[in-house]
């Protein structure tokens, strides 16, 4: 009786796991962009998408966090060409300058489009 029992369970676990049921459309669309996912990164695209552009200090400000913390997501979002970096001088003292570029505007518009679907989804359920 215990070998009939292994065989069955042998062959349930063969079987590939049953689809959810209902799943919103928005929930089997593309994964989400996770380079904007992270929470500072999503906060330096959302304050550069309503400000033609932002210094360093004025971001750091703005976001409340540290010279590395925003060095290092204003790099990766560089990187990616989501927004573009100028550096230039006042004075004697470096100002670093961020303002969003066509790409970087177009990966938020569609982060956003599918974080609505998301909400909009688990609100019709």
């Amino acid at each position: 009786m215990a070998g009939k029992s292994n065989a069955a369970r042998h062959e349930r676990d063969k079987k590939p796991p049953a689809a959810p049921v209902g799943l919103p459309a928005a929930l089997s669309a593309p994964k989400l962009d996770r380079l904007i996912h992270e929470r500072l990164r999503l906060g330096i695209l959302s304050a550069l998408s309503v400000n033609q552009s932002l210094t360093f200090n004025e971001l750091k400000k703005l976001l409340d966090t540290t010279d590395g913390n925003l060095s290092v997501h204003a790099r990766k979002l560089e990187e990616a060409a989501y927004v573009a970096c100028t550096k230039s001088f006042e004075g004697r003292v470096p100002k670093t300058e961020y303002r969003l570029t066509a790409a970087g505007r177009k990966a938020l518009e569609r982060y956003l489009d599918h974080m609505e679907a998301l909400i909009q989804a688990m609100r019709d359920r």
